[in-house]
């Protein structure tokens, strides 16, 4: 019992202290349908004048996604980029930008 107040209490400093971002964020869902579970766990922070995230997607028989990205704003410009790989491990990547 000692050990498991423990772990929560060191649980509870960890998570505190990984929230340091001016702001973070971390999302978690799941439906369970006749193919099994499908889950989606994302998180993303931002800094400053940039921000990222990450979401991985799992689905019917285990097939998972990923996608990670980044942007940031300069001045009257901003850009960014995502990278999504899917289940057979093949890519595709984006980028962009805007000026106003």
């Amino acid at each position: 019992m000692k050990s498991m107040i423990m772990t929560a209490a060191l649980s509870g400093v960890l998570a505190i202290a990984m929230v340091t971002d001016a702001f973070a964020w971390e999302r978690k869902a799941s439906a369970t349908g006749p193919r099994g579970t499908n889950t989606l766990n994302a998180q993303g922070s931002c800094s400053g004048s940039s921000c990222s995230r990450s979401a991985t997607a799992t689905g019917a028989y285990d097939n998972t996604a990923t996608r990670t990205g980044a942007g940031s704003c300069s001045g009257n410009s901003c850009s960014g980029s995502r990278t999504t790989t899917g289940p057979a491990g093949r890519s595709v990547q984006r980028n962009g930008s805007i000026s106003w």
